[in-house]
């Protein structure tokens, strides 16, 4: 396996286990509700994989074409991202299009993507293909068209140089506007083997997930990572766990799951939606890790997952946290396995109002408690800075950074954008602190709210919101509107709900209000009360807090008041 001290055995990412040792030991297993197991052998992933490679080759696809896969999640778009490798394309995979996405801001987004990253062609299903291909200026390849294309032998393209970009993963938000993160074959080795080394990666662990591959979690903790290792994949799609979120609990069953990653909202998701009679009987005694990469991670929900599911054999020590991003590949911190994360109870009212993270005691009103992401994996280091990127001491808040030897080469052809500071470093616009080598990530800069003096930060509020009785869980979002009278920032939540009765809409409106002020000693000056799929979500499933804003400043008619447009 890639480790530490076998590294130099690996030079590119066609160098994994699963192309190298061709065998019958199952690559993925793929699931789907109410239908048959597929099971995927290693010689099977690697012949499957040339195979597209030779079609991908015989539309003229080559080494340093970038290559947009737009599908549903399902074993072709596996292959089409390795066939690319195979050619020396460089591959990026991309939602496709869904009802939570608009359908006209995302076409022209597609377009733009297309225009300026010069991509040679998109591969996405015959349905999609037949509505992109009059709007972007580049081949728009069907499963259909791409399956009739004639077979030539694969182009026998020069092995890549470890220091070539391998694939781009894209950031969270609307298509045309996201930034390409440029990952060299080099940066994402160096990750697989130092965050294998971190989680105690074993040729037996059975890795589970239903993670969306065109977000870094999903592409490398539950993708590449076990194919470059050899370590036998279990995978489903997104929609089809969001809909049947019990699938995951069964799969880990059957297959004796062993790590897993989640986001918050997926602890809630299985704890509020599966059904005692379809958990019952079900036993997760196998699982060493499911690993919380949220920022922030939320106490509760890890609670709430571990109380529910208690019964099927989930412990404190499973429950693990890593602090990730695509800029570094994936993880840059990772909790110890096999123990509890730290739990850091901490004087909110003075977080507020000091930026700073001073202890408290239980019996605190204003105690909350922060979860810990770990320490950072072999090979990265971070940091606490201040606007001037000066280093801060222990449980000073400020911007983390960091440094290492996986991070990006750059953001794709957009040479107007540096990522790194003057010292190498890359600054991540993360909020945190740290103690010790524990990093605590508390939210995002740009989302940082100065009400009357005090740091607010939005996700604290979010949470609170998200536990008042007829709000719909997950669907609500705060954020500042600058008041210029009063020279400070006015906290306003959006929350979707479905009742429409009046009455049930003042009290909902009244607790909000009520509960914020209670638990976070700050005021709410605006509450809008919506219906379901209002809130405008990112392509990687998060709620888009600055869309949103300016979604409701324009409908309230109070983007005069915005000073950022």
């Amino acid at each position: 396996m890639l480790k530490l001290d076998t590294r130099q055995s690996f030079t590119t990412l066609l160098d994994a286990l699963t192309l190298t040792e061709a065998d019958d030991r199952p690559a993925i297993t793929y699931l789907a509700t109410d239908e048959e197991p597929i099971v995927v052998t290693r010689r099977v992933f690697r012949e499957t994989a040339e195979r597209y490679a030779a079609a991908l080759t015989a539309t003229g696809i080559g080494p340093h074409d970038l290559v947009i896969i737009a599908h549903t999640q399902n074993l072709e778009s596996i292959y089409l991202f390795w066939g690319c490798l195979l050619v020396g394309a460089i591959p990026s995979m991309f939602p496709t299009l869904t009802e939570k996405l608009d359908p006209d801001v995302y076409m022209g987004n597609m377009a733009d993507l297309v225009r300026l990253s010069d991509v040679a062609a998109v591969l996405t299903t015959d349905e999609f293909a037949s509505l992109l291909r009059p709007v972007v200026g580049c081949p728009v390849l069907g499963s259909r068209k791409l399956a009739a294309v004639e077979l030539t032998e694969t182009s026998k393209s020069e092995r890549p140089s470890p220091d070539e970009v391998a694939f781009l993963q894209h950031s969270s938000g609307t298509t045309g506007l996201q930034k390409g993160v440029a990952l060299s074959h080099e940066a994402v080795l160096n990750q697989v083997a130092a965050y294998s080394e971190a989680v105690a990666l074993s040729e037996t662990d059975v890795i589970v997930s239903w993670l969306p591959l065109y977000h870094d979690m999903g592409l490398i903790a539950g993708f590449l990572m076990p194919l470059i290792q050899g370590v036998h994949l279990v995978l489903m799609s997104p929609f089809d766990w969001v809909r049947h979120p019990s699938l995951l609990l069964h799969a880990i069953d059957r297959y004796q799951g062993t790590l897993c990653w989640l986001p918050n909202f997926a602890y809630n998701h299985c704890a509020r939606r599966i059904r005692k009679r379809d958990s019952g009987g079900l036993s997760l005694s196998s699982m060493r890790l499911f690993i919380n990469c949220s920022e922030p991670v939320r106490y509760d929900s890890h609670e709430l997952f571990r109380e529910r599911f208690a019964d099927n054999g989930v412990r404190e020590e499973m429950l693990g946290v890593s602090y990730a991003m695509a800029e570094n590949v994936f993880a840059v911190t990772q909790t110890p396995p096999g123990m509890p994360a730290r739990l850091d109870l901490i004087d909110n009212a003075v977080l507020q109002r000091e930026a700073y993270a001073q202890t408290a005691t239980p019996d605190d009103p204003a105690a909350q408690t922060r979860v810990s992401c770990g320490k950072p994996i072999p090979g990265t280091a971070v940091y606490v800075v201040d606007g001037e990127g000066n280093a801060l001491p222990d449980r000073m808040v400020g911007e983390l950074a960091i440094a290492g030897n996986c991070l990006l080469t750059g953001y794709y052809r957009r040479p107007d954008l540096d990522p790194f500071t003057a010292d190498g470093r890359y600054r991540t616009g993360d909020l945190g602190y740290m103690v010790g080598d524990d990093v605590f990530v508390i939210g995002r800069t740009k989302d940082l709210i100065i009400n009357a003096g005090k740091n607010v930060y939005p996700q604290d509020i979010e949470a609170i919101v998200n536990g008042v009785d007829g709000v719909h869980p997950g669907r609500a979002v705060v954020f500042g509107v600058p008041d210029e009278r009063e020279g400070t920032e006015l906290l306003a939540v959006v929350a979707e709900v479905t009742t429409e009765d009046i009455d049930e809409r003042h009290r909902i409106n009244r607790t909000i209000r009520k509960e914020v002020a209670t638990q976070s000693a700050v005021t709410v000056t605006y509450v809008e009360l919506v219906g379901p799929k209002w809130l405008l979500k990112t392509s990687s499933g998060k709620i888009a807090r600055l869309a949103n804003r300016e979604k409701w400043l324009h409908e309230s008619g109070r983007l005069s008041q915005s000073s950022e447009n």
